[in-house]
């Protein structure tokens, strides 16, 4: 096979990958959903490398990747409050006092049914809305002025919204918690997008999987705080404007403690390479590593970021946005993404969140202390099941086969959930009556209880996990703002359908989201091919956008260029060791 790129033409080998190409005036590659899967099972060749790159979070080594977990602890401080934010109005909402104020309350002092479900869903919808402008706009200002500076304008525009929601009340209506909502869900969902993007463009390729899923523990975390904060309002402040503006407000110290942060770590190298700002890229992967500039691990790693790089630019010369989505290897990367999260907030977990007191009620643990109690054990579940398989099975399981068995295991809960409130319908109960849970009530909490648990290991984190680590470099911040835009829409509507749904389906709601799980993504996640072990690199050999061969050449004649820029760095430099 004849490969040529902007700086040479050689012929290598052809490859036995199963990719079928389109001989069209575009050049577009297509690579069918069987043939990802037969790649599955195609051994890339290992690359030599002066030791192993792979450090494990529990392992020894772990303290050489300190300075990327902290970037990740820093910019996911904005996806703590993702989930604080997405979970905390479902029990605001629910408030006597929030009722009475916002005018939810009839004469005769019965809960106006129609306004109350209007305001709660919008309340949480509007924040999805946001979300998802905030999520497309993100991707052309990270490309311009990079993650880091993206980041601190994207916490200040949430930080706005914040206050925005604090100070509504007498009279400033409800209009200023809509209007707060919509400015949050503008930073929240610019910060969804841009934060994976840069974590995963600065971990190592062993770690990267660990490293990048904390997005879900700190989600998940974030939801858990949320419902804690609701219980300890509801029962230490529940009879003043302290119900919204305590939890609301909250959110400016995860926020102002993230703006903070982002001042203390360093830009993207793989941002930085793609900008030509070569030297200043390869200072920050040395820092991110705790190596020397001119250490092996760090050469190498620089040459292939360069190669991959420089040759995704020569492919795609003089080609505009279109050849972004559709270039060789890019459009079934973006169809990936975009299914993975089409189905996600489809799932049933964004309902259970976002309405978790309102979902318990509705299985029989009703009054504000025994449905907020319910949710908050439902979310410590939530937390712990994320971090184990974030740091223990992501690594070793894989990315497809987490994902599969997570969809069964969530899809048969549901199933049984559905079934039981079937067979054992609830007894009507009034708001202000507190009943013991029955033991069917209980069962039911238990296999939520459950579920949530196989929601941790598969399909909360490894959706973010695997989209934000299949794109090249130039595109990356595309995939990852178009998959959360598509994620922050559904989960506007499911925010906005799901107080009906649980009203007029009932049981069958629960039938409905295990179909989904097992028909949907379950069976999807059995075409993905796996990534795991891989750097970003060698994504491109795994989608088909070129031979491993091919990739290879390249990189060598890299090597060779990229000599003068360390070069360079020694002179400036001159005393070896970690930066």
């Amino acid at each position: 096979m004849e490969y040529q790129s902007g700086f040479a033409r050689w012929t290598v080998p052809s490859t036995n990958y199963s990719v079928i190409r389109d001989q069209s005036s575009m050049g577009l590659f297509k690579i069918s959903l069987r043939s990802l899967s037969d790649r599955r099972h195609t051994k890339l060749r290992p690359r030599p490398t002066p030791f192993n790159t792979s450090v494990t979070m529990l392992g020894g080594a772990s303290s050489k990747n300190i300075r990327v977990y902290w970037l990740a602890f820093v910019v996911y401080l904005g996806i703590l409050l993702f989930g604080y934010g997405t979970s905390i109005t479902g029990g605001v909402v629910s408030q006597h006092y929030f009722e009475t104020h916002f005018g939810l309350v009839n004469p005769d002092g019965t809960i106006n049914k129609g306004k109350d479900t209007e305001i709660s869903s919008n309340v949480v919808s509007v924040f999805s809305a946001g979300g998802f402008f905030g999520a497309i706009g993100s991707a052309p200002i990270s490309n311009w002025l990079g993650r880091r500076r993206t980041l601190v304008i994207l916490v200040v525009i949430f930080c706005l919204g914040a206050i925005l929601t604090t100070v509504a009340g007498g009279s400033r209506g409800v209009n200023y918690i809509y209007a707060g909502r919509i400015v949050c869900g503008l930073g929240i969902g610019g910060i969804s997008a841009v934060s994976p993007t840069y974590v995963s463009e600065s971990s190592p390729k062993g770690s990267r999987g660990h490293i990048t899923g904390v997005f879900q523990i700190m989600l998940a975390t974030g939801t858990m705080v949320a419902y804690f904060v609701n219980l300890g309002v509801g029962l230490h402040l529940a009879n003043s404007e302290n119900v919204w503006r305590v939890p609301l407000g909250l959110q400016l110290v995860p926020a102002g403690i993230m703006c903070l942060g982002l001042f203390t770590v360093k830009e993207s190298p793989r941002w930085l390479a793609s900008k030509g700002r070569t030297q200043e890229a390869i200072m920050n992967l040395a820092y991110f590593r705790r190596e020397p500039h001119d250490s092996p691990e760090v050469r190498r790693e620089m040459v292939e970021i360069e190669a991959a790089i420089r040759e995704e630019r020569a492919a795609r010369k003089g080609l505009g946005l279109r050849e972004a989505f559709f270039g060789k290897g890019n459009f079934i990367r973006f169809s990936l993404a975009i299914v993975l999260f089409t189905l996600h907030p489809w799932s049933g977990q964004n309902s259970v969140t976002n309405y978790a007191p309102q979902i318990f009620s509705s299985i029989g643990y009703t009054g504000t202390k025994n449905s907020l109690l319910s949710s908050g054990i439902y979310c410590i579940f939530k937390v712990v099941a994320t971090a184990a398989t974030v740091f223990f099975l992501v690594e070793t399981l894989g990315r497809r086969m987490s994902l599969f068995m997570s969809a069964m295991g969530m899809g048969v809960t549901f199933f049984i959930i559905g079934a039981i409130l079937k067979t054992h319908p609830l007894q009507t109960v009034t708001s202000s009556h507190i009943a013991t849970p029955s033991s069917a009530s209980q069962a039911m909490a238990a296999m939520l209880y459950i579920y949530v648990c196989f929601y941790g290991m598969g399909v909360g984190p490894i959706p973010w996990i695997y989209v934000s680590e299949i794109f090249p470099t130039r595109t990356r911040h595309y995939g990852l703002a178009v998959a959360s835009a598509i994620q922050w829409i559904f989960n506007y509507v499911v925010a906005k359908i799901t107080p009906t749904l649980v009203a007029d389906l009932g049981y069958k709601l629960f039938f409905v989201f295990a179909a989904i799980d097992i028909g949907g993504i379950a069976v999807f996640a059995i075409f993905l091919p796996e990534t795991k072990g891989r750097s970003l690199e060698e994504m491109d050999i795994i989608f088909g956008a070129v031979s491993y061969e091919a990739r290879e050449a390249f990189i060598e004649i890299q090597e060779r260029e990229l000599k003068n820029e360390f070069t360079d760095i020694a002179s400036e430099y001159p005393v070896h060791g970690r930066l």
